[in-house]
């Protein structure tokens, strides 16, 4: 069985990636019908993140879903067809969360260089901060299929083109910075990969001003001198 990769939970701080909505009561409880179908997906949703980090994608199973969410068999298949379904479900609802996150500490900064680690520090904080939830997006999205790893390309990107725009106000004209972009997400990508399989996901916060200061070695390049700029671009890989 796969260990755990921490503790969840930072329930009422800025960062909500540790919800765990509790189980309702059982029986006659009054409560709508809309309210009680959230809470379940919401709680079917956890579960998956949880019983991912505790087993591994691949070893995962329904039963196990289902018995961490509290939530019957036909409840379960009332909101998703399979395993692979949830799953994915459940990786969408996090990176929603994230963006949502990271954009919020991006979005209070006014300089660049501002910008960039306020929204560096919000992803390495929310990763730490959920290492189930981290493993899930991070590690066991790799091993979900062609439907996750197609989600998970949709995610980097996405990110990508955050950094892509600040490259454009750092350095007019680079004609590198769809590629430096990608390059710079990949290699945040694998330190938090790294960190989560030694175990050590809670440095992650601590690394935000050397990341940065990696970034920021751009800011050096000659504008349209695509070779200095793919250079240091390879340095972050």
């Amino acid at each position: 069985m796969r260990q755990s990769a921490g503790q969840g939970g930072l329930a009422g701080s800025a960062v909500d990636a540790g919800r765990r909505p509790p189980q309702l009561p059982s029986g006659r409880h009054g409560l709508r019908r809309s309210f009680v179908v959230a809470n379940q997906r919401e709680r079917i949703l956890a579960a998956v993140a949880r019983a991912a980090a505790e087993f591994g994608y691949a070893d995962m199973s329904v039963e196990v879903i289902i018995e961490r969410a509290g939530v019957s068999r036909r409840t379960f298949y009332e909101h998703f067809k399979n395993k692979e379904d949830a799953f994915i479900a459940a990786y969408d609802d996090l990176v929603r969360r994230q963006a949502r996150h990271v954009r919020r500490a991006y979005c209070t900064q006014t300089t660049v260089r501002e910008r960039l680690r306020a929204g560096i520090a919000a992803y390495m904080e929310f990763m730490a901060g959920e290492p189930e939830l981290a493993r899930m997006c991070i590690v066991e999205v790799l091993a979900a299929g062609p439907r996750a790893m197609a989600r998970r390309n949709d995610a980097m990107r996405m990110f990508a083109e955050i950094i892509e725009d600040n490259i454009h106000e750092l350095i007019p004209g680079c004609r590198l910075a769809e590629l430096a972009a990608e390059t710079i997400v990949g290699g945040i990508h694998e330190v938090v990969f790294s960190r989560i399989l030694a175990d050590r996901i809670d440095e992650l916060p601590g690394l935000v001003d050397d990341l940065l200061a990696t970034f920021l070695m751009l800011d050096g390049a000659k504008i349209g001198d695509a070779s200095a700029v793919a250079a240091r671009s390879r340095a972050f890989a």
